[in-house]
């Protein structure tokens, strides 16, 4: 289903419901992309990739689907470009209706692999 991944992971995206498996797969693939060599398991019972030092993970919530981060500092930009789109502390939540601004979100990824640690 999803390229390098790891039957466990497999099995949750397979496990989501019908209209979350487009963004899911959206947000997998551009994290593979940027990070072909990230170690994608299960850790926090939910798909993480990890590379180096840094993380990022994906959940398959009731209304949304996250991309989790390991701190605030990885999505302040984004929080502030985007008061629309719904975050937390550390990861931002997209509803069905929310488009993915791509360009934005990899920054966020590639500030969460890269720098792992609050500044």
């Amino acid at each position: 289903m999803f390229k390098k991944t790891n039957p466990e992971v497999n099995h949750y995206f397979a496990a989501a419901p019908g209209e979350h498996v487009e963004m899911l797969s959206k947000l997998h693939n551009m994290i593979m992309v940027l990070y072909p060599d990230a170690v994608v398991d299960m850790t926090y019972r939910m798909p993480t990739y990890k590379f180096k030092s840094g993380w990022v993970a994906l959940a398959n919530q009731k209304h949304y689907v996250s991309l989790y981060t390991c701190g605030s500092h990885h999505i302040a930009e984004f929080k502030e470009r985007y008061p629309d789109i719904k975050t937390g502390k550390g990861c931002i939540n997209f509803k069905r209706s929310d488009r993915i601004p791509v360009t934005a979100i990899k920054k966020v990824i590639r500030h969460a692999i890269q720098h792992p640690k609050a500044f």
